[in-house]
């Protein structure tokens, strides 16, 4: 029996061991057809099968090099994680003897992925026309060690024409003088960096990623990176800013499929560590509509978050600034574009943002400490 959930959210802190069932989760509407697929870490056991059943039904989604290296078992784990207060998938891969798929004539790079392909559902697979949402929460591991060529950790790839061997978007980490967090983009066989930023705030710290795209030749494009716990943006991009928008479907393509993972370069071995990556759910939704007209608030900067005073709004539109308790209740209001938090107990509180006709600009969660 499937789990049914509604849309305000994906199911966090529930932990049930049992069927596939269980850990595979669609959310309906009920006004249309669209589904939601989602699946999330339930605890150790059966990781493989759990993730075959959401991705690939009956085939092999999962590239992993354990057959080089079956001492060590599966390379795909679920561990529980005491920060997250929950199970979460772990993406372990060694430096040696792990290789790409345990593909002999491959020692260049290894890969420790899963996959959505041509043997998975019709829903995980991105189509020419369609509008997909893709979401995930991960961690990157303390002491986080990034190769100077490439370390994947998400990927949206063509499959079919003739360039299908080189994905479209890819979130990748680099070593550097700051290591970076960068999003990559090829429209046809070359890749260019779209956006950077320092890789520190993403390394110990459980983030969310929403990614969404319209799979058109012409069609709008954004990944939006925030801190689970505070709320806070780390990373956006769109493609709005561009006279053109670019290209998200290449001629001769069948689908597009996304990856998650480790897939990194062994060209300078010495910089790299055994390593991992924590993953606590994914989301796969194709949908009417990205409302893109929602794409302004997005840019709005809520900052310092965490603090003990003051929170300041990076937007000329902002007129009202309002507090909110979880409960629901107003606690404090402003009309500027900075409120005082000073005298509000330690606590997680809600902010929301207003222009100066009263429309809403931003809910955002805010932490006060002391």
């Amino acid at each position: 029996m499937r789990k049914i959930f509604n849309n305000a959210g994906l199911p966090f802190g529930t932990s049930n061991r049992g069927t596939f069932a269980a850990v595979i989760l669609s959310l309906f509407t009920l006004s249309q057809t669209w589904a939601q697929e989602v699946i999330k870490a339930n605890g150790p056991g059966n990781t493989y099968d759990e993730l075959t059943a959401f991705l690939a039904p009956g085939y092999n989604p999962i590239e992993v090099p354990d057959c080089n290296h079956t001492s060590f078992g599966n390379h795909i784990d679920e561990v529980y994680d005491s920060s997250l207060g929950d199970y979460a998938y772990s993406f372990f891969i060694h430096v040696t003897p792990d290789n790409d798929r345990c593909i002999a004539t491959i020692n260049d790079r290894q890969r420790n992925e899963i996959k959505t392909y041509d043997k998975s559902p019709a829903n995980l697979k991105g189509v020419q026309g369609e509008k997909v949402i893709y979401k995930w929460g991960f961690k990157l591991a303390d002491g986080f060690q990034s190769s100077p060529k490439f370390t994947h950790i998400h990927q949206l790839k063509s499959v079919g024409g003739s360039y299908s061997s080189m994905p479209m978007y890819t979130l990748t980490t680099r070593k550097g003088t700051p290591d970076k967090l960068q999003l990559r983009y090829a429209e046809i066989d070359a890749q260019i960096t779209l956006k950077e930023t320092p890789l520190s705030p993403f390394i110990g710290d459980w983030v969310e990623v929403t990614e969404k795209i319209e799979y058109t030749a012409a069609g709008f494009y954004s990944i939006e990176i925030v801190n689970k716990f505070t709320g806070q943006q780390l990373f956006y991009y769109d493609n709005t800013d561009f006279e053109e928008p670019k290209i998200n479907w290449r001629p001769g393509a069948s689908f597009v499929r996304p990856k998650w993972g480790i897939y990194r370069s062994l060209v300078y071995e010495e910089d790299l560590r055994d390593e991992q990556v924590l993953f606590s759910y994914f989301s796969i939704e194709e949908v009417s509509s990205l409302n893109t007209s929602e794409v302004d608030q997005r840019i709005i900067n809520v900052f310092p978050n965490p603090t003990s005073g003051v929170l300041h709004i990076s937007s000329i539109d902002a007129a009202q600034t309002q507090i909110f308790a979880i409960s629901g209740q107003m606690l404090l209001q402003s009309n500027s574009a900075q409120i005082d938090i000073s005298d509000l107990a330690p606590s997680l509180y809600f902010l929301k943002v207003f222009d100066k006709n009263n429309n809403l600009l931003l809910t955002h969660k805010v932490l006060k400490f002391k």
